[in-house]
Order: C-alpha cells, then sequence, then structure tokens
C-alpha cells in the first residue's frame, strides 16, 4: 500500500479517473467528500462500482464515523459487495476498531468471513491521537493506521498545522510521529497524511521522501496526479536493491553474527532491512 487515492464515492466521473490512475489503494469516500443528502446515492454507487468490475489491487470504502447514524448504513449496504476493507475515521481510540469489527462481522458475506481489513484514521480526535502512546492497537482486522492534520487542528483550536515554512508545527509532528510508532508496534502499515495542494509536485515529493526515510510505508492522495510521484518515492531504488542483495550474500556467506562489507560492521538489523527492501520490491 504505497499510494492509497481518496475519491469521493458520490462522483462517478472522479471515480472512473481514479480508477485509471496506479495507486495501489483505491479508498471510495462516503464521508466528508459526500453531502448527507447525497448519502444514500453515494452509496448505490459505491457498491455498483464494487460489483461492476475490478478497480485497482486494492479497494476500500471509508464509512462514516461511529458516533454518526449512517456508519451502520454503510456497513450494511457496502459490505455485501465485498471491498478489501474498510477506513474509519474520527476514531477516538483502538475501542473503535473492535466496534467497527463487530459491526463488520454481523454483515460480512460468509464468503468473506474475516477478510475485511480495517484502516483507522487515527489522530483526528485528540484522545486517539493520545491513545496511540497509552493502549495497543493491534487487532486481527487491522491492516493499517493513517495521520492527517486537517481535522485535528479544528478539533484542538489550531489556527493552522504548517507554519511560514510550510513545515508541520509541533503538535502535528508528535501525532505524525505516535501514528507511526504506534502502528509498527501494531504490526501494520503506517500511512502517511494526504498532501492537499496537488498542484505542488515539488512539495509532495518533499514530503514522502522525509516520509519514507522515517519509517512510513505509503502514503494517502487526494489527486491522480499525486500517485506517480508517491508510489516512485516508497519503491526502493536500484541503489537500495543492489545494497539489498550485497548485504544478503555477505550474511549467507559470512555465517551468524556480524558480517563486514565494504569497510562497515552490519548485524541482525542491517540484515532485517535488507530483506525488507527486496521483498518491497518483488511487490512492485
Amino acid at each position: 500500500m504505497r499510494s492509497l487515492l481518496f475519491v469521493p464515492g458520490n462522483s462517478a466521473k472522479m471515480i472512473a479517473k481514479a480508477t485509471a490512475s496506479r495507486a495501489d489503494v483505491i479508498i471510495l469516500d462516503l464521508e466528508d467528500a459526500v453531502h448527507p443528502d447525497a448519502k444514500p446515492e453515494a452509496r448505490r454507487l459505491v457498491v455498483e462500482t464494487l460489483a461492476g468490475a475490478s478497480i485497482g489491487p486494492r479497494s476500500f470504502v471509508r464509512v462514516n464515523s461511529l458516533d454518526t447514524a449512517w456508519c451502520r448504513e454503510d456497513v450494511e449496504a457496502i459490505l455485501p459487495a465485498a471491498p478489501d476493507g474498510l477506513v474509519l475515521p474520527k476514531s477516538s481510540g483502538p475501542e473503535d476498531v473492535m466496534r467497527l469489527s463487530e459491526l463488520v462481522d454481523r454483515h460480512e458475506p460468509r464468503a468473506n468471513k474475516g477478510a475485511t481489513g480495517i484502516i483507522v484514521v487515527c489522530t483526528e480526535t485528540p484522545s486517539s491521537t493520545l491513545s496511540l502512546a497509552a493502549k495497543s492497537w493491534r487487532h486481527p482486522r487491522l491492516a493499517g493506521l493513517m495521520w492527517g492534520g486537517e481535522d485535528l487542528s479544528a478539533a484542538i483550536g489550531a489556527t493552522a498545522n504548517r507554519d511560514d515554512q510550510s513545515r508541520y508545527t509541533s503538535p502535528f509532528l508528535l501525532a505524525r510521529n505516535l501514528c507511526l510508532l504506534a502502528a509498527r508496534a501494531a504490526g501494520v502499515a503506517p500511512i502517511d497524511a494526504v498532501f492537499t495542494d496537488f498542484r505542488d509536485g515539488d512539495g509532495l515529493l518533499r514530503e514522502a521522501d522525509a516520509a519514507r526515510r522515517d519509517g512510513f510505508s505509503g502514503k494517502a492522495a487526494i489527486h491522480p496526479s499525486q500517485v506517480e510521484i508517491i508510489n516512485r518515492c516508497f519503491a526502493p531504488t536500484d541503489e537500495e536493491r543492489r545494497w539489498a542483495g550485497r548485504v544478503i550474500a555477505a550474511f549467507e556467506s559470512g555465517g551468524k553474527g556480524a558480517v563486514q562489507l565494504d569497510g562497515v560492521m552490519l548485524d541482525a538489523p542491517h540484515l532485517k532491512q535488507a530483506r525488507l527492501i527486496l521483498a518491497a520490491s518483488r511487490a512492485e
């Protein structure tokens, strides 16, 4: 899941453009992108889209939050079409994963039992953000944790989430870092926030490179034009592939423990990193 592209669930035109992109995951949105009056029609279109044809390697649906009257209706309508998973917004903590999972259990088709994953947007409320450090988020259905700063800004009364250099300010960097650490602790994908200015390719490139450097495995997108940049940033480079191959070869020929490569001592963490790079290369 390098690139996760959000698309309004009530726009057939935008859905068509999204499905033509090379996004690893398409997220059909029933929440913020859809006006309350349009939600029933959006559900119908999303179900029709899921049932009609393949829309990419993976398809998730962002349902409305659990504290709304729409969430149960979303789940009941969507699950028979067997999406790969659901995206849960406005979480208050890991307990919401269990609550959504129980709802999924009641409506998941027999042939698809246990297969519906859950990605949580985990930093949209102060309570959820704090719980990332206080509680385990591990759950059989959890597939990823995604952070975002837009809703959190409103929730904490911030006037902006970036400084005059377009860098995230301290509260939002904290949320970002907690998402990364909590996802890795839970054994799921840490997903970086959307870059809202889809016309600024250079800014997106810098932010995606920084996210991969720090340990995120993918990034959310709001426009098809962002997908190619994100996919490129989160794919191993040729230099990294060559390094990983040489590291593994060095360990295979050097036996257990530490080995030396180009005058540098390598041990178990380097071997793990090399294996992850080659695994990511095979997955492209």
